[in-house]
């Protein structure tokens, strides 16, 4: 594994770190390179309450039927808040998952993980961006930490959002995830029940667990086996994978326990340093973001 500024030579020759921001990198990155695209960006929690306004144009190949059959094209148009922050989340997103999107192989598969506060909105510029008949599957992921209010459901869990390249083409190997127990063994054959199931789309999994092994202390760690069921199922062995938001390099763990190869990208420096210490070896990221820093002096604050 290597450390690279974002500004660097970015050649798919070794396991890559990138230390700078995510929109550079990926414009240096080769297209059609990657097997599976998996981001966790930033949630946008906290913002000021927004109204969405939808436009719907009627036209024969649209991506909606509505009364009588007929077929609408649909497009995001604005979102009017306080502050403008869902405007910005989504003007945030939009350059980097069209780069995302050329990034991936004909075959490859992206995996857009977000919490409930956006998850809607964020569908429906994916569904504009790949195109409807490119969505794969809302995966659930459910668990059982935090806060548990009294005054509405409490919120336990995160929604991964999958599409792929080229609609039928995807690489998609059931037989490689982990299976997990049946909930009801008993309604089952020995058989059956001892080897287990396949996920469905929900799936019931802890967070990383304070005292494991796994943790690194970063606050928006990702547990590996959440993870490695999405690089399991859609990549193959030896392939490519990229992580765009990295924070502490999870994506990159589970690759190198399944025998893939990774890129990933992180504009905090802590997460660098974070991923550094759990790979072993690279170049000091002090002097990768030094280099860095001279170029673009205005990306790296924590």
């Amino acid at each position: 594994m290597r450390i690279e500024a974002a500004d660097g030579e970015l050649a798919l020759d070794d396991d890559l770190v990138v230390a700078g921001d995510n929109a550079q990198a990926l414009a240096r990155l080769p297209a059609a390179a990657f097997d599976l695209v998996y981001l966790d960006p930033p949630f946008n929690t906290g913002r000021a309450q927004a109204r969405h306004t939808l436009s719907a144009v009627a036209t024969a190949d649209g991506d909606r039927v509505g009364f009588g059959g007929r077929r609408y094209s649909t497009r995001l148009l604005q979102s009017l808040s306080y502050d403008d922050a869902f405007a910005d989340y989504l003007a945030f997103l939009e350059p980097r998952l069209i780069r995302l999107r050329e990034l991936l192989a004909p075959h490859g598969t992206l995996y857009f993980h977000i919490d409930y506060r956006e998850a809607h909105y964020c569908k429906l510029l994916l569904d504009e961006l790949f195109g409807r008949d490119a969505f794969l599957n809302e995966i659930i992921w459910s668990y059982d930490y935090g806060a548990k209010p009294r005054r509405r459901w409490p919120a336990k869990h995160d929604t991964i959002l999958a599409y792929v390249r080229t609609p039928g083409a995807h690489w998609f190997d059931a037989d490689a995830v982990e299976r997990e127990p049946y909930m009801a063994p008993g309604l089952v054959g020995p058989e059956k029940a001892a080897r287990g199931k396949r996920p469905t789309d929900v799936w019931f999994h802890t967070i990383v667990p304070t005292n494991g092994r796994e943790k690194t202390g970063y606050p928006s760690q990702k547990p590996e086996g959440v993870v490695r069921r999405l690089v399991a199922a859609s990549s193959r062995p030896g392939g490519w994978c990229l992580d765009p938001f990295a924070g502490s390099g999870t994506l990159g763990a589970v690759c190198r326990q399944l025998g893939r190869r990774f890129v990933l990208i992180d504009e905090n420096p802590v997460a660098v340093e974070v991923m550094r210490e759990r790979f072993g070896g690279g170049e000091s990221p002090a002097q990768v973001l030094t280099a860095h820093e001279r170029h673009e002096p205005d990306r790296l604050e924590l």
